[in-house]
């Protein structure tokens, strides 16, 4: 039974608010920027700091592991002390770590401001989509959510090209370097903008633990799994690693189970539509980063192109993510979830399966990861619809932001999983561990595929405004 919502009144519009969406979605394209901008230098950075595999590795993970891990935590700071003071100081926080980043002379610097960026990100992030949707309402809300969703997209499509753009230029510096500038910028415009809210009477205890159990837990199984690359799965601070991820990953859900206000509610990732959304999230974000970090370091150190080919090449791998989002979603709206999610997961399979199977050569792996990225934007239409569509509306939030989590979670955990299986490869020594990884890729694949005809639940779903990802 479909019960009527009472009318809701809202204060007048406020005069600024598309100046506001403009800077919230410039600093949210930053955070997104950042995730891929990475991958295309790489191998510049490495040359130039003398890194290796394993360090190379945590600069693209220990980003995304701080911006995911800390995100819901972010969500509830903003929630507490109000969504414009997070944005500050989440852009401050970034700003400053960008910094750090470029300037780094060594692996330490350079990771510890990768940190940085991820805690700067995992504060702006759930603040900045928090001021979006109560700033703009009805039809208005709607157009605003079009184009945060479209931030997504687009910033990963960019990042791939200006990273390499940047490295070939000025140097592989100035992708931390830009920011700086830019970030600064919005950093004074925005208070301008956007009006200080005032935070609720009863401010709930921050379940600090848990933000942290669940980082630790995550960086404890980045670690095993970079690891195993060059110690191998036998090696006892592999395993060593591994159990104690699962050892904190067991204490959080304790945790999480017996506080009053905990980061995360359990018991709705044991609802199908937010434990299917979470899996598909999970697995197509970690494919997809990692075909990045694998195609940056073959067309660089295998085939001798340049950063600003590599991008070049990668462009239309990052288009193909948007358009398998725009089918994907037509899918969903005409069908169900299932169909976008089980599609796009076959030909992420195909295309991975393609490279694996006929060799290495630009062509053929271009080629497979246009296959693979049209598949995997399906699936991310499929894993936010399927997710948030299906919960109850005053759960919307908390879903959103497990969604968001496994994002970023995907991301990190994907790049050591890869890194690892292509070790032989990454340091030099031909072509097999890329072989590996391609083949590992399209297994997981179909095996994701089958999980999906099974978990992700069938019947239409209403179609959201674009994927609320970030």
């Amino acid at each position: 039974m479909v019960h009527s919502s009472p009318a809701v009144h809202h204060a007048p519009p406020d005069p600024r608010r598309w100046q506001a969406l403009t800077l919230i979605s410039v600093a949210q394209f930053m955070l997104i920027l950042d995730v891929t901008v990475v991958n295309v230098a790489l191998p510049d950075i490495g040359a130039d700091l003398g890194l290796g595999r394993a360090t190379l590795t945590w600069v693209v993970t220990a980003y995304t592991l701080f911006f995911g891990g800390l995100m819901l935590l972010g969500g509830r700071l903003a929630d507490l002390f109000g969504t414009r003071r997070l944005m500050l100081t989440g852009l401050g926080v970034f700003v400053l770590a960008s910094l750090t980043s470029g300037l780094a002379s060594d692996a330490a610097l350079l990771v510890g401001g990768r940190i940085g960026q991820g805690v700067g990100a995992a504060l702006l992030s759930p603040a900045a989509l928090a001021t979006v949707t109560t700033t703009f309402h009805g039809a208005e809300r709607n157009r605003a959510l079009g184009v945060w969703a479209a931030i997504g997209g687009a910033g990963s499509a960019i990042g791939v090209l200006l990273g390499g753009a940047l490295t070939a230029g000025p140097g592989w510096r100035w992708i931390f370097f830009i920011n700086v500038p830019v970030g600064l910028t919005v950093l004074v415009a925005l208070p301008l903008a956007v009006r200080a809210r005032t935070a609720p009477p009863e401010r709930q205890r921050v379940d600090l633990p848990g933000a942290l159990l669940v980082t630790a837990a995550t960086a404890s199984l980045i670690y095993g799994l970079v690891n195993a690359g060059d110690a191998g799965w036998g090696d006892v601070l592999t395993v060593a690693a591994l159990a104690a991820a699962v050892i904190l990953y067991t204490v959080f859900t304790m945790i999480e189970r017996s506080v009053r206000s905990p980061l995360m509610r359990v018991r709705l990732l044991a609802q199908r539509p937010v434990l299917s959304g979470a899996f598909l999230m999970l697995v197509a974000t970690g494919l997809l980063i990692g075909l990045f970090f694998l195609g940056s370091f073959y067309l660089q150190r295998h085939q001798g192109f340049s950063a600003l080919l590599t991008g070049l090449l990668f462009l239309p791998v990052a288009i193909g993510t948007g358009v398998g989002a725009h089918l994907g979603g037509h899918l969903v709206g005409r069908l169900d979830g299932r169909v976008p999610a089980v599609t796009g997961l076959a030909l992420a399979a195909i295309g991975t399966g393609l490279v694996a199977l006929f060799g290495m050569s630009p062509g053929v792996l271009v080629t497979g990861l246009v296959i693979a990225s049209i598949g995997l934007g399906a699936v991310f239409v499929s894993a936010t619809t399927t997710a948030l569509a299906l919960v109850a509306h005053h759960e919307s939030g908390l879903a959103s932001g497990v969604v968001n989590t496994f994002h970023e979670l995907g991301g990190a955990i994907g790049v050591a999983v890869v890194s690892s299986l292509a070790a032989p490869s990454l340091t030099g020594h031909g072509l097999t561990g890329f072989t590996s990884a391609f083949t590992a890729w399209a297994v997981t694949g179909v095996v994701a595929a089958l999980v999906a005809i099974a978990l992700v639940p069938s019947g239409r779903l209403p179609v959201l405004d674009g994927p609320h990802v970030h």
